[in-house]
């Protein structure tokens, strides 16, 4: 019997919310695996593209990996801010980032789908 999406969106979740690092696709993949050995790869991608459309998860774009959303920002920007020695991420809202990014993009008629930020660096604890 199939999983239904709110289950399945939820199973993806408590895999991500479990992991301190960004996590791959395929990571996520062999996780549920463990559970239910007949999961599809194309079950998990049409899992995490619904999370990241509602916003519930952002994929980084630069690793090709996943994290779950922990902050609350409907009309905001997500400003992740990925430790390249750890590979933990930081998430912090970048509300104060959006009218000047609309401003920007608007100079060219582009229209926004989504605004996510990406910081590639040291944190605290490895630049100590």
């Amino acid at each position: 019997m199939r999983k239904r999406a709110v289950n399945r969106q939820s199973d993806v979740l408590k895999v991500l919310n479990a992991c301190n690092r960004p996590m791959t696709a395929y990571q996520i993949l062999e996780k549920l695996q463990m559970g239910e050995p007949n999961i599809a790869p194309p079950t998990v991608y049409r899992t995490l593209s619904a999370l990241t459309d509602q916003g519930r998860a952002h994929r980084l774009e630069s690793i090709k990996a996943f994290v779950p959303c922990r902050c609350k920002h409907i009309e905001s920007v997500p400003v992740l801010a990925i430790c390249e020695d750890c590979g933990s991420v930081e998430e912090h809202d970048g509300s104060e980032l959006l009218p000047k990014l609309t401003a920007l993009t608007a100079q060219s008629a582009f229209r926004t789908a989504r605004h996510i930020v990406e910081i590639h660096g040291q944190c605290g604890r490895c630049s100590s």
